[in-house]
């Protein structure tokens, strides 16, 4: 019966697995059709860079000069930390399961960075909807598979995968029902101005 129902798990699993890939082709449409990234995080498709490869060129594209340093920056540090990675997993831990670990984890976690945009500006504008709900449903129906064949493994990301994902779409949830006008940079700055009494006066040209 568990068997089964395992492999039951893994079948929608999978299928899951596909739309949770699938996600960003909807944000990256926009990317490529306003020839920008807008506010949009680089990070959730550099640390599911094997699977997100795609999504990542696209990225780097479209970003301005500074965005696209920062995520070149990001890449670098990633592929060594990943690659120090399988240098102890095979040289001192002597088990290739902590790389899927990691590498799980990173994935899972890494719409979180949107999180932190979302309650500055009060807008889930840059925060893929889709996204966050296919990691979340992915995340828990791996857990289940991965409790069921008592397998860590498999069932220590998928934790971290649930508890992020629930943190990601309740974030999604306040916010989405916001009626205050989402602060962009340059509101952002003249909150600033108001705050510290600091203010251009400097006459502009009309």
């Amino acid at each position: 019966m568990v068997t089964s129902i395992r492999v039951i798990l893994g079948i929608v699993g999978c299928a899951v697995c596909m739309l949770l890939y699938s996600a960003p082709i909807l944000t990256f449409k926009r990317v490529i059709k306003e020839a920008s990234v807008g506010e949009f995080s680089c990070i959730p498709y550099i640390l599911t860079l094997f699977s997100c490869l795609t999504y990542s060129c696209i990225y780097l594209w479209f970003a301005p000069k500074e965005k696209k340093k920062l995520v070149i920056l990001i890449v670098s540090l990633f592929l060594a930390i990943f690659a120090m990675t399988i240098l102890i997993s095979c040289f001192i831990i002597h088990t290739h399961h902590i790389i899927g670990v990691l590498s799980a984890m990173l994935m899972y976690g890494s719409p979180l960075v949107a999180v932190k945009r979302v309650v500055r500006t009060r807008s889930v504008e840059f925060m893929p909807f889709y996204l966050s709900l296919f990691s979340f449903l992915t995340s828990l129906i791996w857990m289940v598979y991965g409790l069921l064949g008592r397998d860590p493994y498999i069932t220590s990301p998928s934790c971290v995968g649930c508890a992020t994902g629930i943190l990601q779409l309740v974030v999604y949830c306040i916010y989405s029902r916001s009626k205050e006008r989402p602060k962009t940079q340059n509101n952002m700055g003249n909150d600033m101005e108001v705050a510290t009494g600091c203010k251009d006066t400097t006459e502009r040209k009309p």
